[in-house]
């Protein structure tokens, strides 16, 4: 049976998203990203007009793998508390820990951290996905709010920006020690602290 190779364009976004996760754009090198995906300048060339170029459809690979990873099952589930409970196992087991596709962790906030200064336009891309999980979270709490799952004594908009940042700095924390325990713990704080609110 003949294994069929994985068309060029491909080959080279996956290795671009792997170093971008690992080293950041800054510090990939178009020749990293040659090696890696086994090319020549003439074949990276013939699908990208520029390393920009690439960045855009790297972040939109990965946005594209967050979706299918982090809302996994969601649809499924009414209680928009049990979701966002749901979401953040998602994130942390099935996008956090996919070392394949990500190995230096979050390729989202390696890009907000490192392009900030120097590329506003490209990390102003990057936060827009922030902006729209942040909307997605406090719509959810306001329908916990609406639906007497959630306590109508607590702000939906602090509970929002707490959800968001115990992501981020689970996110970090990962990215820099690889420890599987410390994303465990953090990320199931979270949902023990959402657990909390609910109405009584």
């Amino acid at each position: 049976m003949q294994v069929t190779a994985t068309p060029l364009k491909e080959r080279i976004l996956h290795e671009s998203l792997r170093l971008f996760s690992l080293k950041g754009y800054l510090s990939t090198s178009i020749n990293d990203i040659l090696d890696a995906a086994e090319t020549s300048k003439g074949g990276f060339y013939n699908h990208f007009a520029t390393k920009e170029d690439l960045f855009f459809e790297v972040l939109e690979e990965a946005q594209r793998i967050w979706r299918e990873r982090t809302l996994w099952g969601l649809k499924d589930l009414e209680d928009p508390l049990e979701k966002i409970q749901v979401l953040l196992k998602n994130y942390r087991d099935r996008y956090l820990k996919d070392s394949d596709n990500f190995p230096g962790g979050c390729i989202f906030v390696t890009f907000s951290v490192e392009l900030d200064d120097q590329y506003p336009h490209l990390a102003e891309e990057v936060n827009k996905g922030f902006v729209g999980l942040k909307r997605m979270l406090k719509g959810l709490l306001e329908e916990g709010k609406e639906s007497g799952k959630l306590s109508d004594q607590v702000s939906t908009s602090a509970i929002t920006e707490m959800l968001f940042s115990g992501m981020l700095g689970a996110s970090v924390i990962y990215g820099v020690d690889k420890s599987r325990q410390s994303v465990d713990s953090s990320i199931d704080a979270l949902i023990d602290y959402l657990e909390g609110l609910r109405a009584q």
